[in-house]
């Protein structure tokens, strides 16, 4: 039998059951238990079958593990799935309000059940940590009840976490709270020079957050404040002071690109998605290099159908090659045809629309030339390491943050409109000049990729601060057992 402090920290993982948050979490799953830790991975039990339904996986197939190859490669990676508190054939996103609902005062107690049989079942090694989304409203309180170290992943930049982590300075100097919200630069965050109150997650720009929602986000990230440590997704030298900052409240671990090994070539990227996949490389390989515009926002944020046909009526007038993602549930509209009449066939020749693909095989491709994007967080790091430049359109939460660093922080990006409004000769015409202007970025693009391969590097920021991170769970678990 091991001696007790040769022990290896075994690790509860929980994500939200979010597209974006999940890909981080398997990803961090595998990083981590690379790196000696025992993971017991837990996905919801409709996450689960809408994996296995991507995958073509027969519902039967009670064995059906997204670890699989991990574990086959001698990883300890252990994979279960609990309730979210609804059945199966519940509408989440119709039923908004009541499964966010659900996910505040529910899906606590299910978790609760599976980590105390977890805790008492005699695991080898013992659980020892939860690592839980920070858009989570109760880990501080189970990982107090079970005496686990309690790590909270933030899967977005560190500019956004810092944004919430100071709402108590917003609030006191009236840029959040309030109908009339000031409106200047924000210049006393610490670690931030300076930001627009436009930047800021949309949550804390909202002049009336008081909603489900709202109540949900700013709980989870007051939650978030009790954790011993905070992991996120990001890179020290892309957001140095303001992590350094930070890192005087609280120990925060950037351990980005948190990106699988071969990246590029994952098959575990297409195991963590949540719709059908389709292929274009067959289409893009007959186009020239860096000609085609790839559109895509992200697996959550909805737009309105005017918002689509104003994109379909741009695309048209724009002439430029796309490839085009417009998922079935991408806007509110109940309306199957949500794209203009003969619009597909208007665009056959230069213009490919899917309803889902693998965003990192089309991103790669040579013939790729820009991104219009959401700004998702995960859509900003593929794109930065695939170096492709970005034309943004934000449409909610951390992404108006996003595009501040990559439009005006970083220089990698150009903003695809002057408002939240778009009107199709502006998109026709920015997508022509941002073709033939997107060289200007590449420099700029060289510089933010070569960061982010040193960071991943053994002795770049982000493997060093992994050393740090392991080196202070054992830590942090042996106090507690003398405790």
């Amino acid at each position: 039998m091991e001696p007790e402090e040769n022990i290896k920290p075994h690790a509860i993982m929980i994500p939200v059951p979010l597209q974006g948050h999940i890909v981080q979490f398997i990803n961090l799953a595998i990083k981590l238990a690379s790196k000696g830790l025992t993971i017991t991975f837990v996905n919801t039990h409709i996450t689960h079958e809408r994996l296995m339904k991507a995958q073509s996986v027969s519902e039967s197939s009670s064995d059906y593990n997204i670890f699989s190859e991990a574990q086959n490669s001698g990883l300890d990676i252990r994979y279960t799935t609990i309730s979210d508190g609804f059945p199966l054939n519940f509408d989440r996103m119709g039923n908004h309000d009541q499964f966010m609902e659900g996910l505040f005062h529910v899906f606590s107690t299910h978790v609760d059940d599976l980590i105390g049989n977890l805790v008492n079942s005699n695991h080898n090694p013992p659980v020892s940590c939860l690592i839980a989304d920070t858009f989570f409203v109760w880990p501080s309180v189970i990982a107090k009840k079970y005496d686990l170290v309690n790590i909270s992943f933030f899967t977005e930049a560190a500019l956004a976490f810092t944004s919430y982590y100071h709402m108590d300075l917003l609030t006191l100097n009236g840029h959040f709270g309030s109908q009339d919200n000031r409106e200047d630069t924000i210049d006393y965050i610490p670690g931030v020079q300076a930001i627009e109150p436009g930047d800021l997650p949309s949550y804390i720009q909202d002049s009336e957050p008081w909603d489900t929602m709202h109540r949900y986000m700013f709980k989870s990230l007051e939650d978030a404040r009790k954790a011993d440590m905070i992991i996120c997704n990001t890179v020290q030298e892309l957001e140095s002071s303001t992590i350094s900052a930070l890192q005087e409240k609280k120990p925060f671990y950037a351990l980005g690109p948190i990106f699988p090994n071969g990246f590029t070539n994952n098959t575990t990227a297409t195991k963590s998605n949540l719709w059908m996949e389709s292929d274009p490389t067959e289409w893009l390989n007959g186009k020239p290099k860096g000609s085609v515009m790839y559109i895509s926002f992200g697996s959550l944020a909805k737009i309105s159908r005017q918002d689509i046909l104003e994109m379909a009526h741009g695309l048209l007038l724009s002439r430029v090659s796309f490839i085009w993602v417009v998922r079935p549930d991408i806007t509110w509209s109940l309306e199957s045809n949500l794209l203009p009449e003969r619009f597909e066939h208007d665009v056959k020749d230069r213009g490919l629309v899917v309803s889902w693909c693998n965003q990192i095989d089309v991103i790669s491709h040579r013939a790729i030339g820009g991104f219009l994007t959401h700004c998702g967080w995960n859509s900003v790091l593929e794109s930065s390491w695939c170096k492709v430049p970005m034309l943004c359109f934000p449409i909610f939460t951390d992404q108006f943050t996003n595009r501040k660093l990559v439009v005006s922080e970083w220089k990698v990006g150009f903003d695809l409109s002057n408002g939240r409004i778009l009107k199709r000769q502006e998109i026709a015409q920015k997508l022509y000049c941002f073709i033939t202007e997107a060289n200007k970025l590449r420099i700029n693009l060289d510089e933010t990729r070569k960061k982010l391969e040193d960071a991943l590097s053994e002795n770049g920021s982000s493997g060093r601060n992994y050393k740090q991170l392991i080196c202070d769970i054992n830590s942090k678990i042996q106090q507690k057992k003398q405790e």
